[in-house]
């Protein structure tokens, strides 16, 4: 099987540079198609996809929106100040208003200047709905006036204004199939100029909140965030090129690899269907910081064998033949710590794990074919091209870390057993904690606003509470709307909830329209009330297509007048709290509501994210489990030995503890984001491991069985591309700290240290291990295992006895 292997590797290398116009023309011909398709891809604007179909709290939410409107579909603006109470003001609020509501996609407003009344109409036994500003106030007497008017309605207080602290807000409705297209951003720029030239106009402030504001301000920090990155990765990644070879030719020759790589990817986005998220915008730098690795080992490997040698053909068939199924193994180590994330039920992690797993790998076969050919077209190597292979600098730091696991063992397990005890410390202080609103600097425009309407009006996050009485018309029974007024008054005792809305303050409105407006009669029906006022409430929530009480009541009620909601705004206050609240929240709300005849759900935006959030958490830490399994079974294949495989896994375990352990001193929380550094990051670094162990086990053949001598042999080999690869990946993941979202920052930060920590225990910890275990190690199935990718050495030794001749011969020559 060995011999089978190694022919087929040859016959490969031999195929593809026999054939390399073909190949380059049909990578060419593909290359421009995944390029039109790449065009072709949309951003992503719609919203969740966190939790399963199957979920109850998914079935429970598409249940609400199916039974009343959906929630979230409100953009907030608001003011602050005295002055906005003045003729002039007023009116410029109120043009906005309408101004608006003209926009495409605005569907209506609803504020201090746009507000409605009921006025009871004997003659029809119902309520009709009147304007309560029928002119626009033209002196202060005036505006004062009106200001008392909707001062004597209850309803609003707290809704659209906030006396104590003289903010006053309005609510835009948004059509909600139009803003899960592109559509939408052309809706969120006019009304942004509209409302920025009424603050400039007005000179009083203006504030701009709610979901399809925040997603779409999200979105386009998205697309100004993907062209900096690809930017700041391809100059990052060509400097360190240049540094490495000293070669335009070089660089230019990977970095067209990788950009190749990543057009294939978005291409292959393109025809599966899918648009971009945060998650995938970090697609492209991803490919390119993860690639030029690749391509740095291959250039590596054609070096080393043309100073050998001396023969540009032969160096690039051993480049494919002895690097092809190395390269191969570590391509797809790291493509499973993404590929696990497609285990998930989340269709963005799904997303992006396939796209990072294809992209991957086509940059293995773009790596193994495309750079042997361009550079068989190529002159030779010059010598200062070749110069890096002395690395002096290097050579002094590989004899450091020869002579620490040599000499200094001990020192070595005492330091790492003491940062792994640091490191669990650091995890006992680990946090569960998400928020709807967290990947943003505090200090973004979002963020800001979303913080105002949080100290004025408690938030701006839906939550719906919908109570079933399971009985046709059971809502308007007096017990079923003192429980929901107990309960509204239990909501108001938290201060992160905005006022509650329901069928019960739609009741109140009525009962204060049928006694004249006066504000005192704002309350519940009382036995005398319902003799006189029944007629009028039989239209409550009744379905006609007619305005009044009727389509006031049927924004709070289904059809049959059996369920209803109980509509909150809450402040994004993250999981953890979110949890508190919710718990105590249904323990009350089970006192109230006798379990036995209501059923009541918490359901809306806020409890979909919180149970989505939880969801993926687990479903990350389990897809953790499954890249562990995948890189053990892949190293099986390698090393064919239990023993060997827990020597290679410890010092690649010890990163992701050293990681964990810094998030909870660093007081980073545990959140989707942060959980999918240690998939990734695993899967890269133990990179390092498969490269050191193959070079050990071909040393041990090579020395005769000298073990000592073959990690001595081993660590000197692999030492420098380690620092060199791991350099590109360091520099490469560090850039992601300068992204405008946290969790991104998150990921190229905790990556780079997880990274920067495997670096270290696969140079020190691991060699010290097998210098250690050596003979309790060493097995027959380790030096005979099931796939080989180093194993022509002894072609290489006996080349080498040409090659004298043959560098005789270029040194005559120069």
């Amino acid at each position: 099987m060995l011999l089978q292997e190694q022919r087929m590797w040859a016959w490969l290398a031999g195929r593809v540079l026999r054939n390399r116009s073909g190949i380059l023309i049909a990578i060419g011909i593909l290359t421009a198609f995944m390029g039109y398709q790449a065009t072709q891809v949309q951003m992503n604007y719609k919203h969740g996809g966190l939790l399963p179909k199957s979920d109850p709290a998914y079935a429970e939410y598409e249940h609400f929106l199916k039974t009343f409107s959906a929630d979230g579909n409100v953009i907030v603006v608001a003011t602050q100040g005295e002055d906005l109470y003045t003729p002039e003001k007023f009116k410029q609020w109120y043009e906005l208003g309408k101004d608006v509501v003209n926009i495409p996609g605005i569907d209506s407003v609803f504020s201090e200047a746009n507000l409605f009344t009921l006025v009871r109409n004997d003659s029809l036994q119902k309520f009709d709905v009147k304007k309560v500003m029928t002119a626009l106030p033209e002196t202060q007497a005036q505006m004062d006036s009106l200001k008392a008017r909707i001062g004597a309605l209850p309803f609003y207080k707290d809704l659209l204004y906030n006396d104590s602290t003289k903010a006053s807000l309005m609510m835009l409705f948004v059509n909600a199939k139009l803003f899960d297209t592109d559509a939408r951003v052309r809706v969120i720029e006019e009304l942004e100029a509209r409302v920025n030239a009424f603050s400039a106009a007005t000179g009083l402030p203006v504030h701009e909140s709610g979901l399809p504001w925040v997603r779409v301000k999200n979105t386009q920090l998205i697309k100004g965030d993907m062209p900096r990155f690809m930017i700041m990765s391809l100059a990052i990644c060509a400097l360190l090129l240049l540094l490495f070879f000293k070669s335009l030719r070089v660089m230019f020759i990977c970095l067209g690899v990788v950009i190749m790589s990543v057009v294939w990817a978005f291409g292959c986005m393109a025809l599966l269907g899918f648009g971009v998220t945060v998650l995938q915008s970090v697609i492209a730098p991803l490919v390119i910081v993860v690639g030029v690795p690749n391509c740095v080992f291959l250039v590596n490997a054609y070096h080393h064998e043309y100073v050998h040698h001396g023969n540009k053909a032969r160096s690039l068939q051993r480049m494919i033949s002895r690097v092809g199924a190395a390269s191969f193994m570590t391509n797809a180590t790291t493509a499973a710590g993404f590929a696990t994330f497609c285990v998930t039920y989340s269709d963005a992690l799904k997303q992006f794990g396939l796209i990072a797993t294809i992209g991957i790998m086509v940059l293995w076969v773009f790596g193994l074919t495309l750079v042997p050919i361009i550079f068989s077209y190529m002159p030779v190597p010059k010598q200062r091209h070749l110069s890096h292979l002395e690395r002096r600098w290097l050579d002094r730091a590989v004899e450091t870390i020869v002579m620490l696991s040599k000499n200094h063992r001990p020192v070595i397990y005492i330091t790492t057993f003491c940062v792994v005890v640091a490191a669990g410390f650091g995890m006992m202080r680990l946090k569960d904690e998400s928020r709807i609103v967290d990947d943003l600097p505090a200090d973004n425009p979002v963020i800001t606003d979303l913080r105002f309407f949080e100290r004025n009006f408690q938030g701006v996050m839906p939550l719906e509470i919908v109570v079933d009485t399971e009985r046709k018309g059971g809502v308007l029974k007096d017990a079923t709307l003192k429980r929901i007024d107990r309960l509204t008054d239990t909501l108001a005792t938290y201060p992160e909830f905005s006022r509650a809305l329901s069928v019960v303050d739609a009741v109140k409105f009525t009962r204060q329209a049928f006694y004249g407006g006066d504000p005192d009669r704002y309350g519940l029906l009382t036995g005398t009330d319902k003799r006189f006022m029944l007629p009028y409430l039989e239209q409550i929530g009744s379905g006609s297509k007619g305005k009044g009480s009727a389509s006031m009541g049927k924004a709070f009620l289904d059809s049959t007048r059996s369920t209803a909601r109980l509509t909150v705004q809450m402040a994004d206050v993250g999981t953890s709290r979110m949890d508190e609240i919710l718990t105590k929240l249904r323990a009350q709300t089970d006192s109230i509501f006798p379990t036995d005849r209501y059923k009541v759900v918490f359901t809306g935006t806020s409890v979909v994210f919180l149970k989505g959030s939880s969801y993926l958490i687990s479903n990350l830490i389990t897809s953790l489990f499954w890249a562990i399994v995948i890189i053990v079974v892949l190293m099986a294949l390698l090393f064919n030995s239990l023993r060997i495989l827990i020597v290679a896994l410890i010092p690649n375990m010890i990163p992701l503890l050293v990681t964990a352990g810094l998030m909870g001193f660093l007081h980073i929380p545990i959140k989707p984001s942060t959980m999918l550094v240690f998939g990734i990051a695993l899967g890269i670094a133990v990179d390092n491991a498969i490269h050191f162990l193959a070079r050990y086990r071909l040393e041990v053949k090579l020395t005769g069985g000298d073990l000592a001598k073959a990690v001595d042999n081993a660590v000197r080999e692999v030492s420098v591309g380690i620092i060199y690869t791991s350099i590109v990946l360091f520099a490469g993941f560090s850039m992601f700290a300068f992204s405008h979202f946290g969790g991104i920052k998150a990921l190229g930060l905790l990556t780079t240290m997880t990274l920067l920590t495997a670096m270290f225990t696969n140079l020190l910890v691991l060699p010290s291990l097998v210098l250690s275990l050596n003979k309790r190690i060493m097995s027959k199935a380790f030096s005979e295992p099931l796939l080989e990718i180093l194993d022509e050495e002894e072609d290489i030794e006996l080349g080498a006895l040409t090659v004298e001749v043959t560098k005789k011969k270029i040194t005559d020559g120069q």
